[in-house]
């Protein structure tokens, strides 16, 4: 299983914008991502200069990506 890096909030919103989210709205420090094709699943992203491992991995797993695919949309 390949290790997840220490990334920013900005880094994983780039990433998923990949995979076909987009911004919906922000509330404070955190960003609103909405999946632009059914089923339309929401996640919430915090805007902070490192994310949290289980954090991120609570993102992958809600936004329906394994770890490599979202890897392979870090690139």
């Amino acid at each position: 299983m390949p290790k997840l890096p220490v990334i920013s909030g900005i880094k994983v919103i780039k990433a998923l914008a990949k995979a076909g989210y987009e911004v919906d709205h922000q509330t404070g420090s955190h960003i609103i991502l909405r999946h632009k094709e059914a089923p339309h699943r929401r996640l919430t992203v915090p805007n902070h200069d490192e994310i949290a491992k289980g954090t991120l991995l609570a993102i992958i797993r809600q936004g329906g990506l394994t770890r490599e695919e979202f890897l392979d949309l870090l690139k």
